[in-house]
This record gives C-alpha cells, sequence and structure tokens, in this order.
C-alpha cells in the first residue's frame, strides 16, 4: 500500500511541475528531454547488478521499449502543454481517466466481464473528461480539447503496456532497469529532435531548462517504479488499483489546483470532477 500512496504523491507533483513550467518561462521541451536522461541515470544507478548492451537486448521487454519511448516522451509534452493550458484538474482528469482504456483492453483480451456497474462507470468516465475540459465558449474551441484527449488516449495506452509487460515479461528485481530503458529509449528520440534543432540552428539550451530537466526526471522515474511496485500488490486486481491510484492523483492534483495556483472550475468543470469519482467509484465496485 506504501507503493500506491507514494505514487499518487509523487504523480501529482508531475502536474505540479509542469505548472511551474509556465510560471518560471521554462522551455518544456528541452526540460523533458533532459528529464528522460535524467530518469535513465536514475534507473541504471538503482540497479544493483552490472548490465552490458548485450544483456539488455536479450530481455524479452526489450523490444516494446522503444514504441514505449515514443509515447513516453509525446504524452509528457501533451501533458505540459495542457497543464500550462487548461489547468491542472483537466490534466489529472485526462491522464487518469484513461484508465478506462485498460479497463476496456482486459475486457478483449483478458476476457473479463463487463457489468452494468462497470459500463456505466466507463460512460461517466467519458462524459467527465469532456465536461472537466470544457472552457467558457469564447475559448473552447477545437484546439483546447485536443491535447487534453491526446493525453487522455496516451496515458491510457502507457498504463494499459505497463501492465501487460509488468504482468508478461517483467521481474520485479528487473523494474530498475526495465525503467531505466523505457526512460533511455524516449531520451533517444529526445537526443535525435535535439540534434535536428541543433543543425538547424534553433537549439538554445538554457540552464534553468536543465536543472528543471533534472528536478523532473527524478520525479518521473519514482512515478513509474511506485507505479510498477503497486502494480504488482497481490491482494489488488488491476482495475481497483488503477481506479484507487487514478481517483486519488484526480482529488489531489485538483486540490492543489485550487488551493495553491487559484484555479477556477466552471459548473461544467465541478460536474465533471463529480462524475468521473463517481465513475471511479463504479468501476471500482464492479471489480470487487
Amino acid at each position: 500500500m506504501i507503493s500506491i500512496f507514494l505514487s499518487v504523491c509523487i504523480s501529482s507533483l508531475l502536474f505540479v511541475i509542469f505548472k511551474l513550467f509556465d510560471k518560471f518561462k521554462i522551455n518544456s521541451f528541452q526540460a523533458i528531454v533532459c528529464n528522460y536522461i535524467v530518469a535513465c541515470i536514475c534507473g541504471i544507478i538503482a540497479y544493483p547488478k552490472s548490465i552490458e548492451i548485450s544483456q539488455l537486448v536479450a530481455f524479452d521487454w526489450f523490444p516494446f521499449t522503444f514504441v514505449l519511448g515514443i509515447i513516453f516522451i509525446s504524452v509528457f509534452n501533451f501533458m505540459a502543454i495542457t497543464t500550462q493550458r487548461n489547468g491542472l484538474s483537466v490534466v489529472a482528469v485526462a491522464s487518469k481517466m484513461s484508465l478506462i482504456i485498460p479497463i476496456i483492453f482486459g475486457i478483449f483480451v483478458y476476457h473479463e466481464t463487463l457489468s452494468i456497474l462497470k459500463s456505466l462507470g466507463i460512460l461517466l468516465a467519458l462524459v467527465a473528461v469532456y465536461l472537466v475540459t470544457s472552457k467558457p465558449s469564447s475559448n473552447n474551441t477545437k484546439g483546447s480539447l485536443l491535447f487534453p484527449l491526446l493525453v487522455f488516449v496516451g496515458s491510457g495506452v502507457i498504463d494499459t503496456s505497463l501492465k501487460y509487460l509488468q504482468t508478461a515479461f517483467v521481474a520485479e528485481a528487473d523494474f530498475p532497469i526495465f525503467s531505466a530503458t523505457l526512460f533511455g529509449a524516449a531520451a533517444f528520440i529526445g537526443i535525435i529532435a535535439f540534434i535536428y534543432l541543433a543543425l538547424r540552428k534553433k537549439l538554445n539550451l538554457e540552464g534553468k531548462n536543465i536543472i528543471a530537466g533534472i528536478i523532473l526526471g527524478i520525479a518521473n522515474y519514482f512515478s513509474i517504479v511506485y507505479l510498477i511496485k503497486a502494480l504488482s500488490y497481490p491482494k489488488l486486481d488491476s482495475s481497483t488499483l488503477f481506479t484507487v491510484n487514478n481517483v486519488s492523483i484526480l482529488l489531489l492534483s485538483t486540490f492543489i489546483g485550487i488551493l495553491f495556483f487559484k484555479e477556477r472550475l466552471t459548473r461544467k468543470n465541478n460536474l465533471g470532477i463529480i462524475l468521473a469519482i463517481l465513475g471511479i467509484i463504479l468501476v471500482s465496485l464492479a471489480s470487487i
């Protein structure tokens, strides 16, 4: 249970860091690339054994890491944009209500049952995502919904993939090196982008972006490690764990946004948060 608690706290911290990027004029892309380099280093340090590239390639999960790496760095950029444009509550709901994606995956792949409660919970989740990301009519354009939607889909794919790999391929002792490889793949993609921008003379690295990336990278590493550890908790199935984890992150992030960043919610947003909580509770009850 400690892993779940730490996963909730650190994942909420990520959203706060993204919010502060805007305040301190941090270049999100530069910080995110640096973040993955740092997160990869953290995983290598945490792995108790020495590892060589030839040994790394031998792991069954290795081929999946590059695809996930691309998704990781893409979703992180979408999260940063969503946090700065739409606020903490929006990015929290968009990312954490994505739990319906691994649930649907479980229904079709693992033949889990689709009860009335679970169906209603999934429906409420979809409505909640729309309501919480809705802004007043002057700002409610297709562009304002695009990035929350990308966060929603991308986060769901990540959660589904991590659960599948953790179940099928990753031994508990290999969590650090598995995480390091995921982050390393994302960093590799980012470094290629850095090189491209440098060749076009459009890259201007700043010290504050690197410092921000280091802070983000440490938090990001531990958020994934504790999520993977929580997924291996034997007394909770994945549906229940995702609901407990995600609703807690949603509530904590929204509370922080209101308390520390003076974020204002419309009636639609408030209704969306209520429906999000209700939907998660229904899915959780259906999993008992």
